[in-house]
């Protein structure tokens, strides 16, 4: 399976850049990714934590 480019912490970060009212389109075009992804990011690890990011994929 392939391996993420972005940590937890990073998707964490951007997730909160947006919720802090940065457009959408500027960050996936900062951070190099689709906006497919963003959405897909914000659906799964919409309200969490980097620590609560850990325990999910430690569950897994």
């Amino acid at each position: 399976m392939k391996t993420s480019r972005y940590t937890g912490a990073q998707i964490i970060a951007i997730l909160q850049q947006a919720e802090g009212g940065v457009p959408v389109a500027e960050l996936c075009r900062e951070h190099g990714m689709s906006n497919a992804s963003f959405y897909k990011w914000r659906a799964k690890y919409g309200g969490m934590d980097a620590s609560m990011i850990s325990q999910m994929k430690s569950m897994e």
